[in-house]
């Protein structure tokens, strides 16, 4: 007899396993999906429900650390699959069906396509949306892009190098930034983005926390608003989006820039961010975009300190439990520079990594500075690691 250790980071490695032994390819990929471990996080349940779930795990096989009001619940996913099911979950835990059913969806099939003005942009392979700051004060780049002709030839470029949405933003966010007047950004980010457009560069994206804002560039051809708000900043964001038909990147952070330093803090990073974001995206839904019309970023860098970046990165398959397309953006952030020691024009490759391991742990779309370094990762990633 010989026993080998499968890897158990990935399901591909049991339906590798699988079709060798000769299991067609579908029902290979489902059985690997199916015994692929899940840890589960459950929160405010009753007494009642906790022994339900101790009673059934006792019985299933599945191991569970609990407390007043909590569970941690760890088994493959098949196994688990039950207890989302009206017709087959115990007594007790019917409250359980909904949210474990949406958890185990975005496991098992997560979002394929992303809707925005124009079409959809299929997350397939990783998306790279190129940064195109028009600012004179933004952290890394500031000032270089400001004027018109100089976006223009440096979003040429993104687009030479591999990237697939140019991402325009007129106001800076960098921790300790001033506001800056819409009518101002306006101005900045409108003339370049109507000239992309005119050029065939897009799609393109607004980077704004301001209906205002949004509104012109989507008249002047903008397909995506990224709102590093999450819809806290101009509650009228929303229906600025839905009447434009438009993708909408929701991204966690706290306070404004000028405060957010001061709000870095988290009983537990991953799971406070994937809450306050869930919170974003249903504020998004009430405002009526479309839930297909939806990705989340959560943050890296707002109100988060280094060690909480890094720990984000780690457990970013939290986020991607939501069921949305996931965006990051870790591009020369200061995390990098904490881990890496190097300063902010020398972080691209330290980005390029950072990616490639969100890649792994669900991302789909990267913002960033270097998109030719960052494309060449990724697409080691990819290979490696196939959706």
């Amino acid at each position: 007899m010989r026993v080998r250790a499968l890897a158990a980071h990935t399901p591909e490695a049991v339906r590798a396993a699988l079709a060798a032994r000769g299991w067609d390819a579908e029902p290979a990929r489902l059985a690997a999906t199916g015994l692929a471990p899940l840890v589960l996080l459950l929160d405010d349940i009753t007494e009642d429900e906790r022994e339900a779930l101790v009673r059934w795990a006792a019985r299933s096989g599945a191991d569970l650390l609990t407390g007043p009001g909590w569970g941690v619940l760890a088994c493959g996913a098949s196994r688990v699959a039950t207890l989302a099911r009206f017709d087959r979950s115990p007594a007790g835990l019917g409250r359980l069906v909904e949210p474990l059913g949406r958890v185990l969806m975005a496991h098992a099939d997560p979002p394929r396509h992303w809707r925005i003005a124009g079409g959809d942009i299929v997350l397939a392979q990783p998306v790279l949306i190129g940064i195109l700051n028009v600012t004179p004060d933004s952290f890394s780049d500031g000032g270089r892009f400001a004027e018109r002709d100089a976006a223009v030839a440096h979003a040429e470029r993104l687009k030479a190098d591999g990237a697939q949405l140019l991402d325009v933003g007129g106001e800076s966010t960098r921790p300790g930034a001033s506001p800056l007047p819409a009518a101002e950004e306006r101005a900045r980010v409108v003339p370049v983005i109507t000239e992309l457009v005119r050029r065939g560069l897009g799609p393109v994206s607004v980077d704004t926390r301001n209906a205002e804002v949004a509104r012109a560039a989507l008249a002047a051809g903008a397909a995506v608003v990224n709102d590093v708000s999450g819809l806290t900043h101009d509650p009228a964001l929303a229906d600025v989006v839905r009447a434009g038909g438009a993708g909408l990147i929701v991204m966690h952070s706290r306070g404004t820039p000028a405060t957010m330093d001061t709000l870095a803090a988290y009983q537990h990073v991953a799971g406070d961010v994937a809450d306050e974001l869930a919170q974003a995206a249903a504020r998004a839904v009430e405002g009526g975009v479309a839930p297909e019309c939806l990705a989340v970023d959560p943050g890296f860098g707002f109100a988060k300190t280094a060690d909480q970046s890094l720990r984000l990165l780690d457990e970013l398959a939290t986020i991607a439990g939501l069921g949305y397309p996931v965006v990051v953006g870790p591009s020369r952030k200061r995390f990098l520079g904490a881990a890496t020691g190097r300063d902010t024009a020398d972080r691209d490759r330290a980005t390029a990594v950072a990616c490639a391991l969100a890649w792994e742990r669900g991302a789909r779309l990267f913002r960033i500075h270097d998109v030719a370094l960052t494309a060449e990762a990724l697409a080691l990633a990819s290979a490696v690691f196939k959706t």
